[in-house]
């Protein structure tokens, strides 16, 4: 049987920048061997196969794939599928268009509020599923971290941002750096990885500085993920996602609802912007949201 696919840039209102994804729709009764290997076919950091839901008032239910594994959740196949399934429901608009998509992932169900506008990208933004927390990784000493990204010592940390790992469903390392020039030049050194990083070289690291290229943006930032099969990735929503807590913890932010914007993938001509809201109460993290645009570039059949 066939089964249509969708390429679309998430992250973005721009074609050929974001982050690209495969939407698969129809993918009832494919085994996991064949999400895999159809996943490692497209080679991009995330193909999504929808499937029906498990409760028929929801959505759809996802499965995210890496070119390696699955991942119990994702931020751009969150945004990507949401605004693409919206888009399917409604079809060409004359008009702008809200709607509510309920997706059922590995880690619980999410849900997704989309903005539609005719001829334009559309916008989903979602309620994290997990409330950011530090993770019981253990990171090496700022040498061993600045020689596991190619860097010198003096490049790592600003202000009160040391190395810290975090994790919101998936887990990540962050390391701050000085300023856009030294993230420039940060490559990851496979031999001083895991020394880094720990558990064997599996943790994947979001790298980032509070100089930025655009006005309103708060963060620039990079993520490696050599666990998940993936060189450099253009835009992490589920690192951001954890990038929350330290944010919170670094920054001592207040009670209230905090708004930043972080620049990714400008290093890899695939610029991408992800906007994260934070509500703090009582000095703990009450929720997060994850919020980004996505344009369709591409359809088609798969035969297998």
């Amino acid at each position: 049987m066939s089964r249509r696919y969708a390429i679309l840039d998430v992250f973005t209102n721009r074609p050929l920048s974001g982050n690209p994804l495969a939407v698969v729709l129809e993918a009832d009764g494919m085994t996991d061997g064949d999400m895999q290997a159809i996943a490692s076919e497209f080679n991009l950091s995330e193909t999504v196969f929808v499937q029906k839901p498990q409760n028929p008032m929801h959505s759809a239910r996802l499965r995210i794939f890496t070119p390696t594994r699955e991942l119990p959740f994702a931020g751009h196949p969150t945004v990507g599928t949401a605004i693409f399934l919206a888009q399917e429901r409604f079809g060409e608009l004359d008009k702008d268009q809200d709607a509510v998509i309920v997706l059922e992932e590995n880690i619980g169900t999410v849900r997704c509020g989309v903005k539609l506008k005719p001829k334009a990208a559309g916008f989903a933004e979602f309620d994290c599923p997990r409330q950011s927390k530090p993770h019981g990784i253990s990171l090496g000493d700022r040498s061993e971290v600045a020689a596991a990204l190619s860097l010198s010592t003096s490049d790592i940390g600003f202000e009160n941002h040391r190395p810290t790992a975090y994790e919101a469903g998936v887990p990540f390392a962050f390391v701050p750096v000085r300023d856009m020039a030294a993230l420039a030049q940060a490559k990851p050194e496979p031999k001083a990885w895991s020394i880094a990083f720990g558990n064997g070289g599996t943790t994947d690291a979001y790298v980032y500085c509070r100089e930025t290229k655009y006005h309103d943006a708060d963060f620039h930032a990079r993520m490696f993920a050599p666990s998940m099969g993936i060189a450099e990735d253009p835009a992490t929503g589920a690192a951001v996602a954890a990038f929350a807590g330290a944010v919170k913890d670094h920054d001592d932010l207040p009670d209230g609802t905090h708004f930043i914007r972080i620049e990714q993938g400008f290093e890899m001509n695939r610029p991408s912007l992800i906007d994260l809201e934070i509500d703090i109460h009582n000095d703990a993290l009450k929720a997060t949201r994850i919020g980004g645009q996505a344009i369709v570039v591409a359809s088609g059949e798969l035969y297998v």
